[in-house]
This record gives structure tokens, C-alpha cells and sequence, in this order.
């Protein structure tokens, strides 16, 4: 017998339980995680197994509970931290110090650092562990190359040139790695495993690519473009460029959470872009979220989806001279901090 008012009342229900999934409230700050102490700060990297955040903070890295937003650590003596890479099969984090041009190697179950400093290429910026060679890669801005070490015996194996000034990078976790090569405006993809470049590709329409980020599933690239405030998103496996969409001023990290499809870029005029995946060559700005001063750089507990930035207070930036055009501001003291950003 047929029942019309049965058949509109499931095709209903079945469009609102097909959409509610990717239904978006919005983001917004839902906590501060106060920290202190002097310094600037670079990248941040989620443990979510683990439950912890390690933070790039001036000389040292701040080790915070997610779960109770504690600091419960701090592995201090370093030599201006950029970033930090997490090798969790063997108990071991590495720190790359930019001002000494050295890893420093810590036991991630109790945030010690262990064993002699491994001299790398010159200021050492961001830094990747890869899990299938075990092996933990430094970009190296001033030399303009790559150190490879091999994470369990704490030794340089290999010096992968570039050709430019190398920033932040992604791996598939199979071998293959991305890298932003910023004054050059492309991305270079090499092989973890033979240390040999396979590609060059170019981000036009975007420049100056700082931030990168990947949807491993899709084989996309998330590449955050500083230069002319871009998201560019690039076919990982063949290189080519399936569109962009703008951000906002000074991005410096891009993360994809896999969970809610969606792309955000860290920018260091204060927002936040979030970017949905409408279907892999298809994606919609939805939101810019206002954050807070300089909060440039970014990552993600993919165990609950929240977002963490790094920001501080600052005072009103000095008059301009003729030897200094364009004054930073000074930091307030104590203020550095930590946004959790959620919906």
C-alpha cells in the first residue's frame, strides 16, 4: 500500500542524518593555556595517542597534558627551537635547534633529552620524522638543503641539496616527502628511502609557500602561499595545481583534518581560514577566524579536532627610523599563551 507521507518523512530524515555529519557550527576559542616565560615561538606538534603537546618556545619546548591543558614539562637549554618531530615506535623526540644548527634527541616518556646534539646543515627550521625508514629529516634555510638522520642511531646519513630556502613538509608515511621551497616559489618532492629529488613543481598562481599540509586519502597538497595570500591545493602525485582559494596576511602553517574535511591556515595577521573539501578538485572557503596577535603557526589533536596557535600580548610597536623602517613590537612579558580553537 503506498504511504506518501512515510516515504517524504524517511527521505527526510535520510538528507538530515546525510548532512549533519559535515554540518559546520563555526569555530571559535573555547580555551587559553597559559605558559609565560620569555621568547618567541615557531611550530607546535599534537601527540594525540600520547596526549601531548610539545611547543617551540625562545631556548626551550613546552610539553602541555591535551587533556588537562597542563604544562607537565619543559626541555629547556636549547638554541632558538623551530620545531619538533615525534618518532613514537622508539621513544624518542628531536628538537631542532636553528641558532646552534644541531638536533637535540629526547626520550618522550620522560621529556629528558638524551645523548649528544647531531650537527645538522645550517639553521635548521622544520622537521619531519618519516615512519617507514625511520629516519628524521631538518630544512635547512641557510645552507639550503636537507639533513637526513637515522632516528635510531642518532646519525647524519645523508645531505640532500634543494636548490633554495626549504620550509615546512609533509610525508604519506610510504616513503615519499614534500617540501616547500619558499624563494623559489615550488615544491620538491623526493624518496626518503634513496635520498634522491624526483620533482620540482611550481605553486603559481601562489608565492612564497610556507605552510604545507596533506590529505594523504586524496593525494592533495595543502600549500599556504605568504607571498600573495593563497591556499594552493596540488595533486600530490603529479604536481599539478587543481585551484586555490584565498587566505589572509603572513600564513605560516596549514593543517588537514581528515575527520571533518577541512583545511585551516594559520596566519600572522591574526586569522584563521578554514577551507571545507567539497570532493578532492572542488573546496569552499567557509569562515576566517579572528585569533590573536601573530598566531602564525598551528597543528591539530586529530583525536578531538581541536586547533592549537601560539600568540602573546604585545605593546604598540615603536616609531619608525631611518635604520629600522619597520619596528616589531615587543612582547609583553609572561603573556605567551597557547588558543584552543574548536567548534
Amino acid at each position: 500500500m503506498f504511504k506518501p507521507r512515510l516515504l517524504l518523512f524517511s527521505a527526510v530524515f535520510a538528507f538530515a542524518c546525510s548532512q549533519s555529519p559535515a554540518a559546520w557550527a563555526g569555530c571559535k576559542i573555547v580555551s587559553h593555556i597559559k605558559v609565560g616565560g620569555e621568547g618567541g615561538w615557531d611550530y607546535l606538534t599534537a601527540d594525540a595517542k600520547a596526549r601531548r603537546l610539545y611547543v617551540s618556545h625562545g631556548n626551550e619546548v613546552v610539553v602541555i597534558n591535551l587533556d588537562t591543558e597542563a604544562v607537565v614539562a619543559r626541555i629547556d637549554g636549547m638554541k632558538g627551537v623551530h620545531g619538533i618531530a615525534l618518532a613514537p615506535e622508539l621513544n624518542r623526540g628531536f628538537i631542532s635547534n636553528g641558532q646552534e644548527g644541531t638536533v637535540a634527541v629526547f626520550a618522550l616518556d620522560t621529556s629528558k633529552e638524551i645523548g649528544s646534539r647531531i650537527k645538522t646543515g645550517q639553521n635548521p627550521d622544520a622537521i619531519l620524522y618519516e615512519p617507514s625508514t625511520k629516519r628524521v629529516f631538518t630544512f635547512n634555510g641557510k645552507s639550503m638543503d636537507i639533513s637526513v638522520i637515522d632516528a635510531a642511531k642518532g646519525e647524519v646519513v645523508g645531505t640532500i641539496p634543494v636548490g633554495g630556502k626549504p620550509e615546512f613538509a609533509v610525508t604519506d608515511g610510504h616513503g615519499t616527502v614534500w617540501v616547500n621551497i619558499e624563494d623559489k616559489s615550488e615544491v620538491v618532492q623526493f624518496d626518503a628511502k634513496t635520498m634522491l629529488v624526483k620533482n620540482h613543481w611550481p605553486v603559481a598562481p601562489g608565492e612564497e609557500p610556507s605552510a604545507l599540509a596533506m590529505d594523504q586519502a586524496n593525494h592533495r597538497l595543502f600549500i599556504g602561499c605568504g607571498g600573495n595570500e593563497k591556499m594552493v591545493i596540488m595533486d600530490a602525485q603529479t604536481g599539478k595545481v587543481v585551484t586555490s582559494e584565498p587566505t589572509g596576511k603572513g600564513v605560516d602553517a596549514a593543517v588537514y583534518d581528515a575527520g571533518t574535511k577541512r583545511a585551516f591556515s594559520s596566519q600572522g595577521d591574526g586569522t584563521m581560514t578554514v577551507v571545507h573539501q567539497d570532493s578532492p578538485d572542488k573546496y569552499t572557503v567557509e569562515e576566517t577566524v579572528k585569533t590573536g596577535p601573530r598566531a602564525r603557526t598551528m597543528t591539530i589533536d586529530s583525536k578531538t579536532h581541536k586547533l592549537y596557535l601560539p600568540t602573546a600580548e604585545f605593546d604598540p610597536a615603536p616609531a619608525a627610523t631611518p635604520d629600522n623602517p619597520h619596528p616589531r613590537p615587543k612582547m609583553k612579558p609572561g603573556t605567551f599563551q597557547i588558543l584552543v580553537i574548536s567548534q
